[in-house]
């Protein structure tokens, strides 16, 4: 469960890299009724996506050349600057260093040694999210990675967070729940499970992050989904003691995935 109390560790931020920042913005309104906010042109396109008054997610253009679209998340941090030395002493790699954000806080992006791509914050007067874990906004994070054992050593001593493995219905093999350092098992925020790199297609064998937004109905999203112009790459399928949940990609290839949480 994300919420917005926002611990070490835990998912406190999101935003789309998009080629097409204009186009980006009418598909995601089209899915989830966002309203995209932009910051104008001094602050290079940024905005932020926003619902019933709520800021859900960031939007900006692509700042890397030849970067893929693709939804970045972060981690809170109380010290940037010390995160940044750590994913150094862990085997990752710094692609942007820490850096201040107008005095709403400090940010910084990594690589980790499997060459996950993934960010922190640290909160200034921006804390971060606005609404989680409800209709149209984050309620999960995954990790698609080529070695698990690695994955769960790195963030682990990165961030404290503990892992627990499960065995996925019809030999579908092994995803571990992440929870935060210190935190209760219903704080739960994530899950990573190890794929070989044939089956990472978006990103041509990488392993990757990405988002899931809750729904109240999987299939009426996913419908809109491919009516603006993306795709389904799985489902809209019931996933037992999770709910129902589809694996989908923008038009320009970012993936997301759509989930309707089972009855509590």
């Amino acid at each position: 469960m994300i919420t917005t109390d926002f611990v070490p560790g835990s998912p406190c931020w999101l935003d789309l890299g998009a080629p097409d920042v204009g186009a980006a913005a009418a598909f995601y309104g089209s899915v989830f009724d966002w309203e995209y906010r932009s910051f104008g042109e001094e602050a290079g396109e940024y905005g932020f996506f926003q619902l019933n008054g709520k800021t859900v997610a960031g939007l900006g253009a692509l700042s890397e050349e030849g970067a893929r679209s693709a939804w970045m998340i972060y981690f809170c941090t109380r010290d940037a600057d010390a995160t940044t030395e750590a994913v150094r002493r862990s085997g990752g790699s710094v692609r942007v260093e820490p850096m201040e954000a107008d005095g709403e806080g400090r940010m910084a992006q990594y690589t980790d040694p499997q060459g996950g791509q993934f960010a922190v914050w640290q909160p200034g007067t921006h804390k971060g999210l606005d609404a989680v874990d409800e209709p149209g906004s984050l309620s999960w994070v995954e990790l698609y990675t080529t070695d698990a054992a690695a994955a769960k050593a790195f963030y682990g001593d990165l961030f404290g967070w503990r892992t627990q493995d499960m065995d996925l219905p019809g030999g579908g093999g092994t995803y571990a729940l992440i929870t935060p350092a210190d935190l209760p098992e219903e704080r739960m925020h994530g899950g990573l499970m190890e794929l070989p790199a044939e089956q990472l297609q978006p990103t041509g064998g990488r392993p990757y992050w990405h988002p899931v937004f809750a729904s109240e109905d999987c299939d009426a999203t996913v419908a809109r989904v491919t009516a603006a112009g993306g795709s389904v790459q799985m489902g809209p399928e019931d996933a037992e003691g999770v709910g129902r949940l589809a694996v989908c990609l923008d038009p320009a290839g970012a993936d997301f995935v759509v989930l309707t949480p089972s009855p509590s």
